[in-house]
């Protein structure tokens, strides 16, 4: 019933995606808007092929998800740590909790000025806005959804004297799941948020240039069309993501698992 309504869900928002894509083709061509500020769909799709042929937007976005997902990687592995240890550590879960509000509300583009003294310009400091937009929600989430599996999971782990390693893998990740879910979705949309920022100021790192460098470099050179196809490819990566990775991941862990609602 669940996986009925999802899909649903999926084709509605389908549905309205393409409404817009109608509505921007209609403004586009059949307004006195300028078609420069407002390409139509065609212009975007030829400029969007182009750097696609010659493999431009290509390397550039392979680079920045690259970049994201070893940010992500390393937000989650924090953010499990120090999630398992405040179930056992009052200190540990007064610390996170004390981080948790201090750092949570601060925008990762807040800090620029000090990454950048700190750190300079290059993908070090990328990797560190990424972390820090990333690894608050996350750590929210997380340590929410382990402080609510029952304490007598944990007892029953310990009853069969598993390891500290595998009580965290086979009883409170899998019980806490739609929480680490959520917090893992909130986390995949924040450091996306951070990265293309990231590379809007810093420009290429390490002789490289992701996604948001693309965005920038058309935006010099008053390249509106290009602009757009960077942006739509944003948003692509972004639904491919939501749907079809976090969806399937959902799908199989719920039904492997047992917790659907």
């Amino acid at each position: 019933m669940k996986s009925k309504k999802v899909e649903d869900i999926l084709k509605f928002k389908y549905f309205w995606i393409i409404i817009m894509l109608i509505l921007w083709e209609g403004v586009s061509r059949f307004t006195q808007v300028n078609p420069l500020a407002f390409p139509s769909l065609e212009t975007i799709g030829g400029s969007l092929i182009q750097a696609i042929t010659t493999g431009e937007i290509l390397g550039q976005m392979a680079y920045s998800v690259g970049t994201i997902a070893l940010g992500l990687g390393i937000a989650a592995g924090i953010a499990l740590i120090f999630s398992f240890l405040s179930i056992y550590s009052t200190v540990v879960d007064t610390f996170t909790d004390t981080c948790i509000s201090l750092f949570h509300p601060l925008p990762g583009i807040a800090l620029l000025p000090l990454i950048i003294l700190w750190f300079g310009t290059g993908s070090i400091a990328i990797h560190i806005i990424i972390i820090h937009s990333v690894l608050w929600p996350m750590l929210l989430n997380m340590k929410s959804g382990f402080m609510a599996v029952p304490e007598i999971y944990r007892k029953i782990g310990m009853n069969y004297e598993l390891s500290m390693s595998n009580i965290l893998f086979k009883i409170f990740l899998p019980a806490s799941l739609p929480f680490g879910l959520a917090g893992l979705k909130i986390g995949w949309a924040r450091a996306w948020r951070a990265a293309i920022s990231a590379e809007m100021v810093f420009g290429a790192t390490g002789g490289k240039g992701g996604i948001g460098w693309y965005i920038f470099n058309k935006r010099v050179f008053m390249d509106t069309p290009g602009l757009f196809a960077g942006l739509f490819v944003i948003i692509i990566i972004g639904i491919l993501i939501e749907d079809f990775f976090f969806g399937k991941l959902e799908k199989e862990t719920i039904k492997k698992w047992g917790i659907s609602q």
